[in-house]
């Protein structure tokens, strides 16, 4: 036992001393392959263009049509995005309080009568966007349920 208690001291400065080595090592490598990965060559990357880029001149003639039908456009619709177009657009959203950055606003094109058209989607039916059945043909246990429900009687 007196032998392990003069050897203990030793060994732990052997060991702490070491450690410092060790962790050195180890961390300057990793530093190494860390700096290594992250300093390669940059390659300028072009600029993608993301989302629609130009009007069909078609939709351009549908929403020129729509624009001179609510006075905000004069003249004939003729298929280019133009800036007396781009004008008409600008003043009908501004009208509406909407932004005019971008051209033309969703808002803007439901608003003309362009928005989409879900009649022939495959789910149209009983949807949402298609005209209710008549009250008439709602079964009777079923209209005094949701008279029961909403207080409302008849």
């Amino acid at each position: 036992m007196p032998f392990f208690r003069a050897v203990l001291p030793s060994l732990l400065f052997a060991v702490l001393a070491a450690s410092p080595v060790v962790a050195s090592t180890t961390s300057a490598k990793a530093t190494k392959a860390h700096t290594s990965l992250h300093h390669h060559k940059k390659v300028a990357k072009s600029h993608k263009l993301h989302g629609q880029q130009a009007i069909d001149s078609a939709r351009v003639t549908e929403i020129q049509q729509a624009l001179i039908r609510n006075h905000y456009l004069s003249g004939e619709p003729n298929g280019k995005w133009d800036v007396t177009t781009i004008a008409a657009m600008q003043k009908l959203q501004a009208d509406q309080g909407w932004q005019t950055k971008l051209m033309p606003d969703s808002r803007a094109l439901k608003l003309l009568g362009l928005g989409p058209d879900y009649s022939g989607a495959i789910n149209a039916k009983g949807s949402s966007f298609s005209d209710p059945p008549p009250a008439s043909t709602i079964p009777t246990p079923q209209a005094q349920g949701f008279a029961e429900a909403s207080g409302v009687e008849h």
